[in-house]
């Protein structure tokens, strides 16, 4: 009696320690990034190096507030057109599209997320750049293609498997009988969508949308190919744009002739790392509240 409950103890705690694992990974990495950026924290403080506007490693300048606006303004722009594009399509296919269409479409849709990224980035560079470059002139910009705006419509298309996948799963989960009483009620099937099924799903469409988000602040192949990568701060989405992403996959193989790159380039991975680990924390939060204030 006393050997088995030693193994169920002993089994218990070895399920609790696997189980915090993945939790404590994200940790220790934000610790070994910091202890690498300290070479470069020691000589300047982290609010000049998050806010300096100068990237001249040859003169040992690392500011990465133009890298760090680069990803807000592709991260946001690509937001903006996923979000209200993928939750469409989802509630159409979910409550309006017929059984056959929704079985043809929703395979298409997560073929979507198995395609490498450098594909979509070559897809970019042959497509969407030409396009960028093409209708800048309207809205009285000029702009080469490569841009935040070419970024944003790729990233976009990219995110749009995750939160259509999740929105659709948050969907199926509410109770039909809810659609039939309001129905019953007399309110039309939009009115039923908007007030019943969107309003019910609420916590997984912040969860979808914020999985969205990480996916798409994290991205580095395809943004890097379109973004033109040149460290400024962008003024409009026809602008050029040098993500913190794009910046670690250039320029970690050169760290090594540079004195404080290594530490310069672990700092911007620090960076990238916390943001989306806030984001997300906050995230969780307003999901929790979400989901009380539904019950």
């Amino acid at each position: 009696m006393v050997k088995r409950l030693f193994k169920e103890l002993a089994a218990r705690r070895l399920m609790f320690l696997v189980t915090i694992l993945p939790g404590a990974l994200v940790f220790l990495m934000l610790f070994g990034l910091y202890s690498r950026s300290r070479s470069i924290l020691a000589l300047h403080s982290f609010s000049d190096l998050l806010f300096g506007s100068s990237w001249f490693p040859l003169k040992g300048e690392f500011g990465l507030y133009p890298f760090l606006m680069g990803t807000v303004w592709v991260t946001l722009a690509a937001m903006a057109i996923a979000v209200p594009v993928s939750l469409l399509s989802a509630i159409y296919l979910s409550e309006y599209a017929p059984r056959r269409i929704r079985e043809t479409i929703k395979p298409i849709v997560d073929l979507l997320s198995g395609i490498p990224s450098v594909v979509f980035g070559v897809w970019g560079v042959l497509m969407i750049v030409p396009f960028v470059a093409k209708i800048a002139p309207a809205f009285g910009a000029y702009s080469t293609g490569y841009s935040v705006l070419a970024g944003a419509i790729v990233l976009a298309i990219m995110v749009f498997p995750t939160i259509i996948h999740v929105s659709l799963e948050v969907f199926a989960s509410v109770p039909q009988s809810l659609r039939d009483a309001s129905l019953s009620l007399g309110a039309t099937k939009w009115e039923t969508v908007k007030h019943v099924v969107l309003r019910k799903g609420l916590a997984g469409i912040i969860a979808s949308v914020a999985l969205g988000f990480s996916r798409a602040f994290g991205e580095t192949m395809a943004v890097l190919m379109v973004v033109g990568n040149t460290p400024i701060i962008p003024k409009s989405v026809f602008d050029s744009a040098y993500p913190l992403p794009a910046l670690l996959a250039n320029n970690y193989g050169e760290m090594m002739s540079i004195p404080l790159y290594d530490g310069a380039l672990m700092l911007a991975a620090f960076v990238l790392l916390l943001i989306v680990l806030v984001f997300n924390i906050g995230a969780r939060v307003v999901l929790i509240r979400a989901e009380q204030k539904a019950e």
